[in-house]
């Protein structure tokens, strides 16, 4: 559902990463590595909203250099610091998702939120909302229409213990028919999720 071939990345003359490969079906996938080695610009890349200066990158059947509108349809994309542009409500940042995707705002979705503890923000634009409360809305959305990968960077910063939990069932969740791939350095979360950890060592040995 996600895979990836070739990719690199330099600014100036400094190399983030080069030749990265990974192929991931239904299950999560926890990108584990040091302070600054990238792991949000790699992320970025594959949510389509940082261009990668050589590999591909598919999500489903669909390239993100050549498809990207189809292949952004089927994922979710959770930044760090999770502010749309324009800054909408919550219930109205909800709806252009769904909009995107040809989907609607089901009772599901608004269950979810309620989990997180959302009900009391709908209303509310995301300047007014906290680190944490931006970031569940934008896990809430994982479960709008037929998405296959959800790209989440540190999704567990922000969060208090009742979300963590909340979070945990929805990654399991997901995992069963998606690919959930996330950077965190919470050990026991990725632990908890099954996830596979991996590196950027791990990435660049091809196969």
């Amino acid at each position: 559902m996600l895979r990836f071939e070739n990719l690199s990345k330099r600014y100036g003359d400094r190399v983030i990463f080069q030749r990265l490969w990974h192929d991931s079906a239904a299950g999560c996938v926890a990108l584990n590595d040091e302070s600054g080695s990238g792991k949000s610009t790699l992320l970025g890349m594959l949510a389509g909203v940082i261009e990668a200066d050589e590999g591909e990158i598919w999500i489903g059947d669909h390239s993100l250099r050549t498809a990207r509108k189809a292949a952004q349809s089927l994922l979710t994309y959770v930044p760090e610091d999770c502010i749309p542009s324009p800054d909408p409500t919550g219930r109205e940042y909800l709806q252009r998702v769904a909009s995107a995707r040809n989907a609607v705002v089901s009772d599901a979705t608004l269950a979810l939120a309620d989990r997180f503890g959302l009900t009391p923000h709908l209303e509310k634009r995301f300047e007014q909302m906290s680190f944490g409360t931006r970031k569940k809305f934008f896990l809430t959305s994982a479960v709008i229409g037929e998405t296959k990968v959800l790209i989440a960077d540190e999704p567990v910063g922000g969060l208090d213990a009742a979300a963590r939990a909340v979070l945990l069932d929805l990654f399991t969740t997901l995992a069963q028919t998606r690919t959930v791939f996330f950077s965190s350095y919470d050990e026991a979360f990725t632990e908890a999720c099954g996830a596979k950890d991996v590196t950027f060592a791990d990435l660049a040995q091809r196969g």
